[in-house]
């Protein structure tokens, strides 16, 4: 019984928290609505199959709410562990559950991008490739890792200075914007849905916060990826708050985004 009664002042106590965080986590969705604005065309850019759920859930979800037309570039099969076929299924059912359909699926299967985290991919390489994609698809929001690359992995990392070389070379397109997905150390990165007064009170321009409704599709994407399930990446699922929050940073600055001339039709 005295476990119980524990069990229900921790809870009570969580729960008067996050409601004391409900007004600032509302503001902050509106002010992103606004910035974001409704109806555009988001690239996911990933490295392997299951990155899209098991780091970028939030986004997904959160941009679908916005009404944004979101396409996926993967840029490797996931094949290290020669299961690179079977990955590809995954990643397309994954997609399935987040609503992404197959047709807006790209998947690379190029030596020049292995899934290796020992091998550091050309960086003009993937900015051309990049480019194309974005250029022939019409995208005006690309979304990837940032320097951190949220778990170290040198292939995230690469993808990461791959935008980062377009656009100091201002080679975007006119009113292409650029998020990152903001790594954090490992105690933020377990402490899941925990770490959202911290996110709050630090500076990022865009935060997504998934519903417990939205939380269990993350799940349900995450289950998808099969081969990728060892135990320590349930446990990643039960407690990493990249399944529940994403805060990211636009590489432009606000003034630039608050150009008229950089709305670019967002």
């Amino acid at each position: 019984m005295e476990a119980v009664g524990i069990f229900c002042v921790v809870a009570a106590v969580l729960a008067l928290g996050f409601w004391v965080w409900d007004s600032p986590l509302r503001m902050k969705s509106q002010k992103q609505a606004r910035l974001l604005g409704a109806g555009g065309r988001s690239l996911l850019v990933i490295a392997h199959p299951d990155d899209e759920a098991m780091f970028f859930a939030p986004t997904v979800l959160g941009l679908a709410r916005l009404r944004h037309h979101v396409s996926l570039l993967c840029f490797s099969t996931g094949n290290y562990y020669n299961q690179g076929e079977i990955r590809k299924k995954e990643l397309l059912q994954s997609c399935d559950v987040l609503g992404i359909p197959s047709s807006s699926v790209m998947i690379i299967d190029n030596r020049d991008f292995p899934d290796d985290p020992g091998v550091q991919w050309d960086t003009e390489r993937v900015a051309s490739v990049l480019l194309r994609h974005i250029e022939a698809n019409g995208i005006n929001l690309v979304v990837t890792f940032d320097a951190g690359g949220v778990s170290g992995h040198r292939n995230h990392q690469a993808l990461y200075l791959a935008v980062r070389a377009l656009h100091s070379e201002g080679k975007f397109p006119k009113g292409c914007a650029v998020l990152t997905l903001q790594s954090v150390n490992v105690l933020r990165k377990y402490l899941s849905l925990l770490d959202l007064p911290l996110c709050l009170l630090h500076t990022q321009d865009v935060l997504f916060v998934l519903t417990g409704e939205e939380v269990a599709q993350a799940k349900r994407a995450m289950s998808c990826h099969h081969s990728q399930l060892l135990w320590f990446r349930r446990l990643y699922v039960l407690f990493s708050r990249y399944m529940r929050i994403n805060s990211l940073h636009f590489l432009q600055s606000l003034e630039e985004l608050s150009d008229p001339r950089n709305k670019g039709g967002r």
